[in-house]
């Protein structure tokens, strides 16, 4: 009796290891074979604020691309494509040339691109190009910029003397009043003294 019950165990262990060994496999591999494309990196990247336009936009998906179906925009602020070609596939990765002269703004990257095991991946993102001085000074403009003009020139040195002058003409009135003041001193001094003697 012990040995059927024995046997009868160890059949039932195994008809449950293999089912359980199988589902384990299934269960690694099933996550790869149901994985979706997915847009890895792109630049310019999303919310990123750029001084200029790049000369193109570069998508890294996480499968191999076809070109057949490889469909990309970029559209600046006005709602027209600033792109000069058309889309390029090299692996991963999908390449757009653009219009480095495109006004500044906010610009949209849209993509629909099919993998080469036939995963569709779609999406779209923002990103910014700022206001900048293209036109900067001439170094002539400059130079005469950092030099005072002649009549400038003229109007300093007026200035510094009528400074000079103010500031003599300020000295010698104060000068003149303690000059003043001293001698209205000395004067009531020698009265009271004047008046002491008397008595």
């Amino acid at each position: 009796m012990n040995v059927i019950h024995r046997r009868a165990a160890v059949r039932t262990a195994r008809s449950l290891v293999v089912p359980t060994a199988v589902l384990a496999v299934l269960a690694v591999s099933a996550p790869r074979a149901a994985a979706h494309t997915e847009l890895d990196t792109g630049s310019p990247g999303a919310n990123t604020t750029l001084a200029g336009l790049p000369p193109q936009a570069t998508l890294t998906f996480s499968d191999t691309m076809t070109q057949k179906y490889a469909k990309v925009a970029v559209t600046g602020p006005d709602g027209e494509s600033a792109a000069t070609g058309v889309p390029q596939v090299e692996g991963k990765t999908v390449t757009l040339p653009l219009d480095t002269a495109s006004s500044a703004g906010r610009y949209t990257v849209g993509y629909r691109v099919v993998s080469a095991d036939g995963h569709p991946v779609s999406g779209s993102y923002t990103f910014t190009v700022k206001e900048t001085n293209s036109a900067g000074p001439s170094p002539s403009t400059a130079e005469s910029a950092d030099a005072p003009s002649p009549r400038a020139a003229r109007q300093a040195e007026a200035d510094e003397a009528g400074g000079e002058s103010s500031g003599t003409r300020v000295t010698a009135i104060v000068g003149g009043v303690l000059a003043l003041i001293v001698a209205a001193v000395g004067a009531y001094v020698a009265r009271r003294r004047r008046a002491g003697h008397g008595r």
